[in-house]
C-alpha cells in the first residue's frame, strides 16, 4: 500500500517544486516530558499548592509594602514557583556561606513543629541593608555567592527578618491562625538538621525587585508541617456541622418553652389627684397617633412593631417590622 503524505508533508513538496529546490523533511515537534519519580510520588495535590501560592501571594503584597517602608525604595514582590521537593535538593543549591533564618509555627492544636526555613539572596539583603545604613542600594549585583557577611551585616539582617517574619501570620488569616517568629540566624546551612534529607517539602520562590536589584526569597515549608496544617483545615467543616447541629438540638429542646407576649398601645402620666377623680367614660390620652405603630414586647423586651387590628372577632396586632433594642 502506497504511503499516505500528511499535509506538512505535501506543503513542503510543493514549496520545493515552485523554488525548484530539494524537498526538505519536515522537522518534528519536540514534545516536553517532565519526569516523574514513582519511588517517592507526590504529596499534595494541585488543589493544595493552589491554596499555598494564594497565601503567599498575599504575603508578597504585604512584605513588598513593608519593605517600601524600611527602605524607602520601590519595591515589587511576585511568587514564581510553589513547587513539591525532597529537602536535599533545597540544601543542595546552598552554599557554605549562606545564612538562613529558622522560623517557629505555633498552630492551633499545640503541637511541636519543624521549623520554616527562609534563605534570601546576598543581592537582595544586602541592598536592604546598604539602605538601612543611608546608601541608595545599588553596585551589589556582583557580589560574589560566597560572601561572607559581618557581624554587624548579621545584626542588620535579622532586623531586616524580624519585619518580613511576624507579618506572614497575616497572609495565612483567611485560612488559619498561625503564629510565626524567629527562632534562629543559621550561618552555616550544613549544620541545620532539623528537617530529614529525604521529607517532602514545599519550595515557595518569591521574586524581589527592589530599584535595579533583583533577587530571590525562597521559603522552605516542611512537609510535616503542612500535613498537620492541612489535616485541621479540613476538619473545620466537619466542626462547623458539629456545631450547627448542637445549635439545633438545644433550640428543639427550648422550642416549647411558653413566652409572655405584651402588646403596647401607648403610654401617658398623670397626676395621683387625676387618678382618683377618674370616673366611668373618661378618656385618657395616650399620646399617639390613631393609626402608630403598636409595640410588641417578649419577656419585657421590645422585639417587633406592628399595626392594631382584628383577627376572628379578637383584638389582634399585625406585625410589620422587627424593631431594634430600645
Amino acid at each position: 500500500m502506497a504511503e499516505v503524505l500528511s499535509q506538512s508533508q505535501i506543503d513542503a513538496l510543493i514549496n520545493s517544486m515552485a523554488g525548484g529546490g530539494n524537498v526538505e523533511e519536515p522537522q518534528k515537534e519536540e514534545k516536553k516530558y517532565k519526569k516523574y519519580d514513582f519511588y517517592s510520588p507526590k504529596k499534595f495535590t494541585k488543589d493544595k499548592l493552589k491554596m499555598l501560592l494564594g497565601i503567599y501571594e498575599n504575603y508578597a503584597r504585604l512584605a513588598s509594602s513593608r519593605i517600601n517602608s524600611l527602605a524607602r525604595v520601590a519595591c515589587q514582590m511576585d511568587v514564581l514557583t510553589v513547587e513539591e521537593q525532597r529537602y536535599y535538593e533545597f540544601s543542595n543549591a546552598l552554599n557554605d556561606n549562606d545564612v538562613l533564618t529558622l522560623i517557629d509555627v505555633k498552630i492551633p492544636d499545640g503541637s511541636a513543629q519543624t521549623p520554616i526555613v527562609l534563605h534570601a539572596s546576598n543581592q537582595l539583603m544586602l541592598c536592604m541593608i546598604d539602605r538601612m545604613l543611608g546608601g541608595i542600594g545599588d553596585g551589589v549585583e556582583e557580589v560574589m555567592v560566597s560572601y561572607t557577611y559581618t557581624d554587624i551585616e548579621l545584626s542588620l539582617y535579622e532586623n531586616i527578618m524580624g519585619y518580613l517574619v511576624p507579618i506572614m501570620k497575616d497572609g495565612w488569616i483567611n485560612f488559619m491562625n498561625l503564629n510565626f517568629a524567629i527562632d534562629k540566624i543559621e550561618t552555616n546551612p550544613s549544620m541545620m538538621q532539623k528537617i530529614g534529607r529525604d521529607e517532602t517539602i514545599v519550595i515557595v520562590v518569591l521574586e524581589v525587585e527592589i530599584g535595579t536589584v533583583t533577587g530571590k526569597i525562597n521559603i522552605c515549608l516542611p512537609g510535616s508541617f503542612l500535613t498537620n496544617v492541612f489535616k485541621i483545615f479540613e476538619k473545620k467543616p466537619e466542626k462547623a456541622a458539629q456545631e450547627e447541629d448542637a445549635a439545633q438540638g438545644i433550640f428543639d429542646g427550648i422550642k416549647e418553652t411558653t413566652m409572655e407576649i405584651k402588646a403596647e398601645l401607648g403610654n401617658s402620666q398623670i397626676l395621683l389627684k387625676d387618678l382618683f377623680g377618674l370616673q366611668v367614660g373618661d378618656v385618657i390620652s395616650l399620646n399617639q397617633p390613631k393609626d402608630s405603630d403598636v409595640f410588641l414586647y417578649i419577656e419585657g423586651e421590645p422585639w417587633f412593631k406592628g399595626q392594631l387590628g382584628k383577627s376572628n372577632k379578637n383584638m389582634a396586632v399585625k406585625i410589620n417590622e422587627i424593631c431594634e433594642k430600645m
